[in-house]
């Protein structure tokens, strides 16, 4: 690096520190998200969080998404 002369461009780009933000990131997933997500592949139409409140129909729901991503 240090053969090379700061006024390149390559060296400019490679030192140089970027200011601001950049607006290009995409918004952050909720665990929310992913679970409504993964219930649209499964064309669960109906509300999941009442499901939630009853364990063994969550499980079963749980086990059918998990299936589908592992296969």
């Amino acid at each position: 690096m240090e053969q090379m002369g700061e006024r390149r461009s390559v060296y400019r780009i490679f030192v140089r520190k970027p200011e601001g933000k950049s607006g290009l990131e995409r918004p952050r997933s909720r665990w929310e998200d992913n679970i409504k997500l993964s219930l649209q592949d499964i064309g669960w139409s109906f509300g999941w969080t009442g499901l939630v409140l009853n364990r063994d129909k969550w499980e079963a729901l749980v086990s059918v998404v998990m299936n589908l991503w592992t296969s």
